[in-house]
């Protein structure tokens, strides 16, 4: 019902309007008596040999739901009930941020695609941690990244801010250097920096009683060099693992649209055309470091087989963010019964 009746609806409409309207509806229908029961027995799959624990965590199933579709943890509880095992919120900044100029969120429909500028727009963690209070049994990873408007050389601070803000309140951390939409950014992936900045996170996680696992979100467009840095920087500072990808800035294969402009548009490309690079990353992270960290696969995952593919690469959990909104919640189902075909 969801491809031929919702998605069509859907997607007649501007994206970023339509998330918000989405989330609403939601919102809204989880109210009703007996609706958030519904959903989990649609999309829900309990099976003991869905658990799963990675950097020391337990999962009651492999299928996450990536960051930036709840920036602000407004709706992770009701997101939960459509399957996921997880939920990733952010990425949250110290300060509140309006992100960049609208329009900055673009469907590539012949691509089962998007590309996104949105830059990092969020109410700030502290807002966010209000509502996390609340939480009771969803198990949350916060993405944390630096506001705008803080040069690289301090940026230190800002993840230092949501890391403190959050630690009582999330289950695992993910550091967000990798998003192609925030101005030199990426530039904090290059191995000194990136060295830096993990250290002086682990120093404090060190200083806390119970420590959180911190994980590395990398983009699809490092090359090998840097790939092997990244394995040498997780084994050096002793981060819990990686996250495999984020967005792309490639353009790279991409089948023409009706509307050709919106493949010009600048920003992270996400969905289908990332399918194949986001596996290749995770094979050469997990052969080249001897499977010697975990890693979170994303990018690109619309069937159970991509889903499949990514676990055999290396990949101890998977998320989803594009394939959601192309496909639907029944992927999440369809990823969890073809990991349980592929266990027996």
């Amino acid at each position: 019902m969801y491809k031929l009746i919702i998605r069509p609806i859907l997607f007649w409409f501007d994206p970023e309007k339509v998330h918000y309207f989405s989330f609403t509806a939601i919102r809204f229908f989880s109210k009703i008596p007996f609706f958030s029961s519904i959903c989990n027995s649609l999309f829900e799959v309990k099976d003991k040999r869905l658990e799963t624990e990675v950097f020391g965590l337990k999962f009651k199933n492999p299928v996450g739901l990536a960051a930036g579709f709840d920036k602000d943890a407004k709706l992770y509880k009701e997101l939960s009930n459509f399957g996921f095992g997880f939920i990733e919120i952010g990425t949250l900044t110290p300060k509140p941020q309006e992100g960049n100029p609208k329009k900055r969120l673009f469907r590539l429909k012949k691509n089962n695609a998007i590309i996104n500028r949105m830059g990092f727009n969020n109410g700030g963690v502290f807002e966010a941690v209000e509502r996390l209070k609340k939480n009771k049994n969803v198990l949350i990873g916060g993405n944390i990244g630096k506001n705008k408007i803080t040069p690289n050389d301090e940026a230190v601070n800002d993840y230092l801010i949501c890391f403190d803000a959050l630690f009582n309140y999330v289950d695992y951390f993910v550091v967000n250097v990798s998003s192609p939409n925030t101005p030199n950014l990426r530039e904090l992936q290059d191995k000194k920096p990136l060295t830096d900045l993990l250290t002086k996170l682990e120093t404090r996680n060190s200083e806390r009683e119970t420590k959180k696992p911190i994980l590395l979100k990398i983009a699809p467009d490092l090359t090998d060099e840097h790939l092997l840095d990244i394995i040498d920087i997780v084994n050096e500072t002793k981060i819990a693992g990686v996250i495999a990808t984020n967005t792309t800035i490639s353009r790279e294969n991409l089948m023409t649209e009706n509307n050709p402009e919106v493949m010009a548009e600048i920003g992270g490309l996400s969905g289908k055309p990332l399918t194949k690079r986001s596996t290749e990353v995770i094979r050469f992270l997990s052969e080249k470091s001897n499977k010697s960290f975990p890693i979170i696969g994303v990018g690109g995952i619309h069937t159970a087989e991509d889903a499949i593919e990514k676990l055999e690469a290396g990949a101890s959990l998977v998320q989803l963010y594009t394939g959601f909104i192309y496909e639907g919640p029944k992927l999440v189902k369809e990823i969890n019964k073809a990991i349980l075909k592929s266990k027996s």
